[in-house]
């Protein structure tokens, strides 16, 4: 397949130049956030598409955890190596088969607000079942309702939302057949009441994967989903992250309140105001870098340069244009040492 060469070496050169770093998860809060974070991490995550291409090679780069998937339908996309990922500290702390939840952190010693990459440039998004949520998070018949509940018909595919490594894959009380996805930014998600599970413990999954068969095993009242989201074994409303409906990811950076973490706090949309200083911010700093190019453009116009002849000095010049040694190596970038060569041009205003 010629085509298919010609991409594959397009792509080796490309990897030749490229390397990767781990995402800061340390940011606290969305304001700190946007200092450093680009805006687009903020805009919504579409669903991958229903139907996926089939992997069909792997190739390496310049960063031996990255590596670069190409496609049968010529498409390609870097991901990470599981192996090294699932190999943080992340996927070995509180790791446990037995029980859902087997952190021992307490929520006071939680910060107020917790800076999370939900997805980074490398990571991908499925939503596990896309549909309207019948049974939202919170307090239900006086019973504290840990996630959302999404209807579907007994053997409907559920996929995985993000990356991640399974940590429980079983049987377990009121929730049903469950499996539990952690993720490296620390979040788990869970998806109970399956009527088939299909992956085993120590998995490593990548989003969209199909990781069970919805039905409605455990305490369930029907087919459904019941998915969940947490943060050191505290569940918060799994429409913070996902519009169910749309299939959309709110966003790739997510700011987690510690009053999320409770059980009556349920999504309610963002402040639209919050939304107007957005814009109203990308439009002055438009406005700012539009400003900036014309100043480059108009002393890039104004910009006179003289040819070094034999016996030229930075002093002399200097003299000659009305100027100074120093405002010379200023244009210039050199010092008052450097050696003037005959025939460069040298920026004089």
């Amino acid at each position: 397949m010629p085509r298919f060469r010609v991409i594959t070496a397009v792509i080796t050169a490309l990897a030749a130049s490229f390397s990767a770093t781990a995402q800061d998860t340390t940011i606290t809060s969305k304001k700190q956030a946007e200092l450093i974070i680009p805006r687009p991490a903020f805009q919504p995550v579409q669903s991958m598409d229903q139907t996926q291409a089939d992997a069909v090679d792997t190739l390496t780069t310049a960063n031996p955890h990255i590596k670069i998937l190409l496609m049968s339908d010529y498409t390609w996309k870097y991901i990470k190596d599981p192996s090294y990922v699932a190999s943080q500290e992340e996927f070995s702390e509180y790791w446990t088969h037995e029980y859902p939840d087997p952190y021992r952190v307490s929520l006071e010693s939680l910060p107020e607000e917790i800076g999370i990459w939900v997805v980074d440039s490398l990571s991908q998004y499925r939503c596990p079942n896309q549909t309207k949520v019948y049974s939202k998070f919170g307090y239900r018949h006086r019973r504290r309702h840990q996630g959302a509940d999404l209807p579907l018909q007994t053997g409907t595919p559920v996929y995985a939302a993000f990356d991640g490594k399974v940590r429980l894959a079983k049987y377990y009380k009121g929730y049903g057949n469950l499996v539990i996805l952690r993720h490296e930014n620390g979040l788990e998600t869970f998806y109970a009441h399956l009527s088939k599970i299909m992956v085993s413990e120590d998995d490593w999954v990548n989003a969209g994967s199909i990781i069970g068969l919805g039905g409605s095993t455990g305490r369930s009242s029907g087919p459904h989903l019941h998915f969940e989201t947490r943060y050191k074994g505290y569940a918060f409303d799994p429409e913070w992250l996902i519009d169910f409906e749309s299939g959309i990811l709110r966003h790739r950076f997510f700011t987690l309140k510690k009053k999320y973490l409770n059980a009556s706090s349920n999504y309610v949309p963002e402040d639209e105001q919050e939304e107007i200083d957005i814009i109203e911010g990308d439009t002055q700093e438009k406005v700012e870098a539009e400003k900036k190019a014309e100043e480059e453009r108009k002393a890039a116009a104004a910009a006179q340069y003289h040819t070094i002849r034999q016996g030229d000095t930075l002093g002399a010049l200097a003299r000659k244009y009305h100027t100074t040694v120093k405002k010379l190596c200023q244009l210039n970038g050199i010092s008052e040492r450097t050696v003037l060569r005959l025939g460069k041009k040298l920026r004089v205003k």
